[in-house]
């Protein structure tokens, strides 16, 4: 379909979803519609199965957590042509509108920041009237956890301490890869995965120059791994977000605009509230990280040792298609991460994880400065804040493994003063804020420190 006709379309809706409980495959149909005539989408999203067959209730409880997916996962292909009508299939709960209103206004900030689009923060989706049938209800407790997995540092913190606090946690993942797949090797656990495909249309209208930018597919991937969690009869499932993910990276037209928006403690509070208002779920997802800074999980992992030749926190290695090797070393994630964990385990330890070292290349010297605040503004990417980087600059500066180092000296004398003084009174090792996750839960933690 032409640019042109994409432009000119005026609602965007839900037309229909269905399940196949022999091969767990999920069918959502998405379509827009505008003057000449419409285009549609479908998305196939494929949940392990169980070994036996589900129950009735469960059947009916997963089909609840369906319908908001449906909704949230449309994202994807609204942002083609991000018209002003979103009409949703069926009458909602307040919750769940609360939820779909700020997936595709919040969620969508940093696409409608970049492609100037100040309509979208304003979108209220159009309800249609009528009841909704009261949920059967699904109580997590005493469960297995599922554990979000995605490679990096944060899901495998996550991981060990729900393993060292005796939960026997299950790790899951969506479209996993080779270094998710390499990261459940080495735990030594059996995982479950979910498959997803956006429909190839999508990227014919992107390469065709559609709109496009950044969504929200933590709450995508977040309702996936619900829908997993209750079809194989497991408990809440347990994602690795820190506090700064709640901090928005600048102020546009009045919104705050979050690169991580969906992964921040709004998001986190929203979905739970929505699925336990439309599907009945008891303490159904909780970030086990949220009181956390990225610094202070930082620390945690460098307590741990069996991921070093796994893990990866660089999305150069999670492209939709064809993935690199673990670490670029030349992103603001690789950076960042980087510099996170220096302070806290040896350098040769942290360039044997990296295959580099960061710290003594020179050209890593921008980059360090937006994470520093010295210039610009903190990345859109899932980076910590400029304080905690600050913090790990200042703990380098005192270790004599790491004072020497290029980057190091060079960024010592280009922090001003001002953020020296907040380091030396910084909190961010100290957990605190507010948090979804069960004390049970939250107390696992211990086991790491």
């Amino acid at each position: 379909m032409p640019n042109e006709q994409l432009r000119r379309m005026d609602a965007f809706t839900f037309p229909s979803y269905s399940i196949d409980l022999s091969t767990g495959e999920v069918l959502f149909d998405y379509a827009l519609t505008g003057p000449d005539g419409e285009q549609r989408f479908t998305e196939v999203v494929t949940l392990p199965l169980p070994d036996a067959p589900p129950s009735d209730e469960t059947v009916a409880t997963l089909g609840r957590v369906l319908e908001l997916l449906h909704v949230v996962a449309g994202v994807s292909y609204y942002k083609t042509a991000a018209p002003r009508r979103l009409v949703l299939p069926a009458p909602l709960g307040s919750a769940a509108v609360d939820l779909v209103t700020a997936v595709y206004s919040k969620g969508l900030g940093e696409y409608a920041y970049r492609n100037a689009l100040p309509h979208v923060l304003e979108l209220r989706p159009e309800v249609p009237a009528g009841e909704v049938a009261p949920a059967v209800g699904y109580d997590t407790y005493g469960r297995r956890p599922l554990s979000a997995v995605g490679g990096g540092k944060d899901s495998i913190v996550s991981l060990e301490a729900l393993r060292r606090g005796g939960f026997d946690p299950v790790p899951f993942s969506v479209n996993p890869n080779r270094v998710i797949e390499s990261v459940n090797a080495a735990s030594g656990l059996p995982a479950l995965a979910a498959r997803r495909r956006i429909d190839p249309v999508l990227f014919d209208l992107n390469e065709a120059g559609a709109l496009n930018g950044h969504i929200p597919v933590t709450a995508i991937n977040s309702l996936i791994a619900v829908a997993t969690a209750v079809l194989n009869g497991l408990g809440p499932v347990v994602m690795s977000n820190e506090r700064s993910a709640s901090d928005p990276n600048l102020v546009w037209d009045g919104h705050e605009i979050n690169h991580q928006w969906s992964k921040g403690v709004e998001a986190e509070g929203l979905l739970r509230a929505a699925l336990a208002e439309h599907a009945g779920l008891t303490d159904p997802y909780f970030s086990l990280l949220r009181q956390l800074s990225e610094l202070h999980i930082a620390r945690l992992f460098a307590s741990i040792d069996r991921y070093d030749d796994v893990v990866t926190s660089c999305n150069a290695a999670f492209k939709l298609r064809g993935a690199s090797e673990r670490w670029c070393r030349n992103c603001p994630k690789c950076r960042f991460v980087f510099l996170a964990l220096a302070p806290f385990m040896p350098r040769e330890r942290i360039t044997h994880i990296f295959g580099g070292d960061l710290l003594a290349d020179p050209a890593q010297l921008p980059g360090y400065r937006e994470l520093l605040g010295v210039d610009g503004h903190k990345p859109f990417e899932c980076v910590g804040e400029v304080e905690e980087s600050v913090v790990a600059l200042s703990l380098l500066a005192e270790q004599d493994q790491w004072r020497d180092a290029p980057v190091v000296r060079a960024l010592v004398d280009a922090v001003p003063e001002t953020a020296w003084q907040a380091a030396a009174s910084s909190d961010v090792l100290t957990p605190g804020g507010p948090t979804f996750a069960p004390t049970v839960y939250a107390k696992t933690l211990d086991s790491l420190s």
